[in-house]
C-alpha cells in the first residue's frame, strides 16, 4: 500500500482515508476507516470522468447492479454517492490475496482448496444470475482468497440479462483476454450466464495448474485460441479435469449451469467446506501477517505520500468484503489450518497477475 501523495484526499464521505490501495484506467481504490472503526476500501473515479455524464451514468448502474448483489461468497457495497463532485463507492476490507497474486507467489492450490473455491464461485455465479446479472469478468485478480471462504468481486461491468442496465457503451472494455468466452470475443447474441462458466472454468484451470488454459503472449493470440483452440488441461485430471473442460465448451449450451457445478463439488455446500479449513498453511499466515501490518499502520497513522506504508498490505482491489463475517471456522490442524478468526486486511499482490502483466482487458462494440 502506498501512502497519501500531495494533492490526494485525506477523507471521502465519512471515511478517513488512510493509504491508496491500487489504481487503474477508471479510479483509485483507497484503504479508508470509517467513524465507528470500520476498514474499508473506498473506490473513487478519476476526476476527469466525473464531467463525464455518459461515465457517471454507468458508474451510477454499477453500484445499483452491486448493491443487488448479497449472496455468499460475493463482496455487497456498504456505500456510495454516484451523485457527489467526485462519485465513490465504499466496500467492507477483505482478509486475504487475489487468486491471481496468490498463484503468482505460491503457485497452484491444493486440489482441496480448488473444490472449495470452485464450489464457493459456482454458488456466488447462481445467486448473481438469479437477479438476471452476468458478471462477465470473472478472473483471478476478480477473486479473494479469504479464511472465511472465496469472494467474487468487482461488478463494475456486470450486465442485466435483459439489456436494461447495461454498464459499458462503445470502447469500454467487458472482458479481459484468456477468460472471455468466445461469444463475448465475437460478439453475436446476447451475452449470458453461460460466458461466466466459461470464465469460471478458466479460473478453476489457473488455480489447479498454475497456468491459464489458453496461454499467450499478447491479446490477439488470447483471442484467437479462445475462440479456436482446444484448452490446455495438463495437471488436471479426475472429476475436477471433466468439470473446467466441460465449463470450457465453445458452446454455451453444453455448458453446465453453476447451481449444478456447486453441487458436484460440494454436494454439502461450499461453507460447510470453509468451516473445516480450506486455506494451505501458508495462506493463513499471510493474512495474519497482514493484520499485523494493519494495526502497525493505525498506530502510526496515515503516511503522507513518503511512500510504501507499514509493509506491502494490498494490491489492486476490486469490490470486496468479508463473506460471512459471523461464521467462525473452527481452528484445525494439519495441511489447511489452523484457519485463525481475524478481520484484518489482505497481504500485497507484489508480484503482478500473469493475466494483467501482459494482455488487457479487449474492447468489444
Amino acid at each position: 500500500m502506498r501512502g497519501l501523495d500531495a494533492g490526494e484526499p485525506g477523507e471521502i464521505g465519512p471515511y478517513r482515508l488512510l493509504g491508496r490501495l491500487g489504481s487503474g484506467g477508471m479510479g483509485r481504490v483507497y484503504l479508508g476507516r470509517s467513524a465507528g472503526g470500520r476498514t474499508v476500501a473506498v473506490k473513487i473515479v478519476h476526476p476527469q470522468f466525473a464531467l463525464d455524464d455518459e461515465f457517471r451514468a454507468r458508474f451510477r448502474r454499477e453500484v445499483e447492479a452491486a448493491r443487488r448483489v448479497g449472496a455468499a461468497w460475493t463482496a455487497p457495497v456498504l456505500d456510495a454517492d454516484p451523485e457527489a463532485p467526485v462519485p465513490w463507492v465504499a466496500t467492507a476490507y477483505a482478509a486475504g490475496p487475489s487468486l491471481a497474486a496468490a498463484v503468482a507467489r505460491d503457485g497452484a492450490l491444493p486440489a482441496h482448496t480448488v473444490r472449495v473455491l470452485g464450489a464457493g464461485l459456482s454458488e456466488a455465479l447462481a445467486a448473481v444470475h438469479d437477479l438476471g446479472l452476468v458478471h462477465r469478468d470473472v478472473k483471478p485478480s476478480n477473486v479473494l482468497l479469504t479464511v472465511d471462504g472465496p469472494l467474487l468481486i468487482d461488478f463494475g461491468i456486470a450486465r442485466a440479462t435483459d439489456g436494461t442496465a447495461s454498464l459499458t457503451s462503445t470502447g469500454v472494455s467487458v472482458g479481459s483476454p484468456g477468460y472471455m468466452a468466445p461469444e463475448q470475443i465475437l460478439g453475436r447474441g446476447g451475452v449470458g450466464g453461460a460466458a461466466d462458466v466459461f470464465s469460471l472454468g478458466a479460473v478453476l484451470a489457473y488455480a489447479a495448474t498454475g497456468a491459464p488454459p489458453f496461454p499467450g503472449d499478447s491479446s490477439a493470440a488470447l483471442l484467437y485460441k479462445v475462440v479456436h483452440e482446444e484448452p490446455e488441461l495438463d495437471g488436471l485430471d479426475g472429476e475436477i479435469r471433466d468439470l473446467v473442460a466441460a465449463c470450457l465448451a465453445k458452446d454455451p449450451a453444453s455448458r453446465p449451469a453453476p447451481a449444478a457445478l456447486a453441487r458436484r463439488l460440494a454436494p454439502q455446500g461450499a461453507a460447510a467446506l470453509v468451516a473445516a479449513g480450506w486455506l494451505p498453511g501458508p495462506l493463513v499466515e499471510q493474512v495474519g501477517r497482514g493484520a499485523v501490518q494493519l494495526l502497525n499502520l493505525e498506530a502510526a497513522g496515515p503516511a503522507n505520500g513518503t511512500g510504501a506504508v507499514a509493509g506491502p498490505l494490498s494490491g489492486p482491489v476490486g469490490f470486496s468484503s468479508v463473506s460471512v463475517p459471523d461464521r467462525q471456522p473452527p481452528s484445525t490442524a494439519g495441511a489447511f489450518g489452523p484457519p485463525p478468526v481475524m478481520g484484518g486486511p489482505r497481504d500485497a499482490d507484489t508480484v503482478p497477475p500473469p493475466a494483467d502483466r501482459t494482455p488487457g482487458k479487449v474492447s468489444v462494440t
